[in-house]
């Protein structure tokens, strides 16, 4: 079982930029697909992007597209999520996963234990 480390969060003000870190113990973080998810105050938790586990392929939700950058270094076990032009809806827990993702789909294996992204205004 993979385990996961986040770090990076913090407070900014509204149009700054914050990148979180995610650091995957074990030999073979190569073969995971990640992704970033995130839960604001009494809301559930939303998908906000991820990353193919050879870093061809990445998707966004359409409330960070053109904001956000994911990214993924197998050679040292860490992806991170570059966060640009943030702004106070932007405000939640950030929590990376890692996930096994066969040809017919994709099964979450591991959360990291959150990084509180505070925006001002």
């Amino acid at each position: 079982q993979v385990q996961l480390v986040e770090s990076g969060g913090g407070l900014v003000q509204a149009g700054g930029s914050l990148r979180l870190s995610c650091a995957a113990s074990g030999p073979t973080f190569s073969s995971y697909a990640m992704g970033w998810f995130r839960q604001a105050p009494g809301k559930e938790r939303e998908f906000v992007a991820d990353i193919s586990w050879d870093g061809a392929s990445t998707r966004y939700a359409d409330s960070v597209k053109g904001r956000f950058t994911i990214s993924k270094d197998n050679a040292k076990n860490t992806m991170h999520l570059q966060m640009d032009s943030l702004n106070a809806e932007d405000t939640a827990v950030y929590y990376c996963n890692a996930d096994r993702c066969p040809p017919y789909g994709c099964y979450t294996q591991a959360w990291a234990q959150g990084t509180q992204v505070t925006v001002s205004s």
